[in-house]
C-alpha cells in the first residue's frame, strides 16, 4: 500500500525556464556540430526549419504588436503624473546610455584593431540588398500608405503611425475611448498568443543556435576572432558593468537584484534575436522590477523600437574601424563623433527586429566608406546578434528603473523581492484559474 501510494505521489521534477533555454542551447550546438561534421544534411535541415519556423512566428506579431502596443503606451501617459517629463527623461537615460555604448565600442575598437591581420581583403566585400541613408532614413519614416508598412514590416513606419494615433486619441478624449478599449483588448490577444510563442523558447533554441553552428560552423570565427571578441566584450562591458554601475549610483539599487528579475529577458532575446518579440517579457520583468505599469508600458515598446546599445552604438562602432582597417582608410576625430552622432538620433532604423544591417550601412554612408564592408560581417552576424540583442533588451528594462527610482516611483520592496520567470507565473495562474 505504501509503495503504491509512494507511486502515485511520485512527479518529475519541473525543470525551470531559464534551464530549459540552457539545455536547448547546449542542445542546439551538439547537434550543430554533428551535423557539420558528419555532413547530415537531413539534420541540417531540420534544424533550420525548426528556427525559422520559431522566428516566423515572432515576426507574425509584430507589425500589429509594435502598432498597438505603442498606441496603448502611449495613450496610458494620461494616467501617469508629469507624464511629459518621464518621456523626456526616458528619452534622455537613452541617448546618455547609447553615448557610454558607443565610446565603450570605439575605445575597443581602436585599441585592439579588429580589421588587422584577417586575410580578409576589399575583393571578399559585396554590396547589401538594402543600404541606409540619411534621406532614406529621414523619409522613410512617414509611409505612402496604411498597408504597406505592415505588409513588408517596416517598423519605424508602424511606429510613426502609432504615435500618430495615439497623439490624436489623446486630443479626442473621451470619443476615442471605444478605439482604446478595443486597442487595449487587442494588444492583450498579440501578447497572449506572443507568451505561447515564448514558451516555445527552449525548442526554437535548438534550431537557431544549430543552424548557426552547421552553418558556419568555428572555421569562419577564425578570420573574424578579434571582430567577434570586441563585439561581446563591448556588450559585456555595457551589460555587467555600466549598466550596474548606473543602478548603484543613479538608481540606488542593487544590481544583482536587477539581473535576477530581467534575466528571463535577456536569455530569451539572446536566443530570439528580436528586441520586439521579446517586448511582453520585457515589460513583464520591468514591472516585477517595481516600475508601475502605466509608465511601463510606455517605456519598454518605446525602448524596443529606439533603444539598441548593442545593435546601434557598440556594432557600428567597432564594424566602421573593422571596414575602415580592411579598405585601409584612416579615420580621424570628426569620423569617431560622427559615429556618435549616428548611434544616437539614428538607432530607431534598427527598428528591433533581427539584425542591425540598415544602422550599419547607414554608418557606412554617413562616413562615406565601402559599402562593400557590409557584406565582410554578413556571414558571422547571426553570431554577433545574440549578445547585441541580449544587450538592447538589458538596456530597455534599465532604463524604465532608473527614471522610475530618479522620480520616486519605483516599488522598491517589488524591486527587491523580484525573481523567477514570469513565464512560470503565467502557467501557475493560468492553470489556477
Amino acid at each position: 500500500m505504501s509503495v503504491s501510494t509512494h507511486t502515485q505521489s511520485f512527479k518529475l521534477p519541473k525543470v525551470p525556464f531559464w534551464a530549459q533555454i540552457l539545455l536547448g542551447l547546449l542542445l542546439g550546438v551538439l547537434l550543430g556540430w554533428t551535423a557539420r561534421s558528419q555532413d547530415v544534411s537531413w539534420l541540417v535541415t531540420a534544424l533550420e526549419k525548426v528556427g525559422d519556423t520559431f522566428i516566423g512566428l515572432l515576426k507574425l506579431a509584430v507589425a500589429p504588436l509594435v502598432f498597438f502596443a505603442i498606441l496603448v503606451s502611449i495613450t496610458n501617459l494620461r494616467k501617469v503624473n508629469n507624464a511629459a517629463r518621464l518621456a523626456s527623461r526616458t528619452l534622455l537615460w537613452f541617448m546618455i546610455t547609447s553615448l557610454i555604448a558607443v565610446a565603450i565600442g570605439l575605445a575597443i575598437g581602436l585599441v585592439t584593431n579588429p580589421g588587422a591581420g584577417t586575410g580578409l581583403t576589399p575583393k571578399d566585400g559585396e554590396l547589401p540588398e538594402k543600404t541606409g541613408s540619411w534621406i532614406d532614413f529621414l523619409t522613410g519614416i512617414v509611409p505612402t500608405d496604411v498597408i504597406t508598412p505592415f505588409t513588408e514590416l517596416n517598423v519605424l513606419q508602424i511606429v510613426f503611425m502609432a504615435a500618430v494615433a495615439g497623439v490624436a486619441a489623446l486630443q479626442l478624449g473621451e470619443k476615442a475611448q471605444p478605439i482604446l478599449t478595443l486597442s487595449e483588448s487587442v494588444l492583450e490577444l498579440l501578447q497572449k498568443a506572443l507568451w505561447w510563442v515564448i514558451r516555445l523558447a527552449p525548442l526554437g533554441t535548438v534550431g537557431l543556435i544549430g543552424t548557426a553552428i552547421a552553418t558556419y560552423g568555428w572555421d569562419l570565427l577564425g578570420k573574424y576572432a578579434t571582430f567577434t571578441a570586441d563585439i561581446y566584450v563591448g556588450c559585456a562591458l555595457v551589460l555587467f558593468v555600466v549598466y550596474p554601475a548606473l543602478l548603484a549610483t543613479v538608481a540606488k539599487a542593487n544590481p544583482l537584484q536587477f539581473f535576477k528579475g530581467a534575466w528571463p529577458a535577456i536569455q530569451l532575446a539572446f536566443v530570439s534575436r528580436s528586441s520586439v518579440g521579446t517586448m511582453p517579457l520585457t515589460q513583464k520583468v520591468t514591472e516585477r522590477l517595481g516600475v508601475p505599469k502605466e509608465y511601463a508600458s510606455f517605456a519598454v515598446p518605446f525602448g524596443a523600437t529606439t533603444k539598441m546599445d548593442g545593435c546601434a552604438a557598440i556594432y557600428p562602432a567597432i564594424a566602421a574601424i573593422f571596414v575602415a582597417q580592411i579598405f585601409d582608410i584612416r579615420l580621424g576625430v570628426g569620423d569617431y563623433l560622427l559615429i556618435a552622432f549616428v548611434s544616437v538620433v539614428g538607432s530607431a532604423a534598427t527598428a528591433g527586429l533581427t539584425g542591425a544591417t540598415v544602422m550599419l550601412t547607414l554608418t557606412l554612408s554617413t562616413l562615406g566608406l565601402p559599402m562593400e564592408g557590409v557584406g565582410l560581417l554578413l556571414a558571422i552576424d547571426p553570431i554577433l546578434d545574440m549578445m547585441r540583442t541580449a544587450t538592447n533588451v538589458a538596456g530597455q528594462a534599465l532604463v524604465p528603473v532608473v527614471v522610475a527610482a530618479r522620480e520616486g516611483l519605483l516599488d522598491r520592496e517589488a524591486y527587491d523581492s523580484a525573481g523567477g520567470s514570469p513565464v512560470e507565473e503565467r502557467e501557475r495562474v493560468a492553470v489556477a484559474a
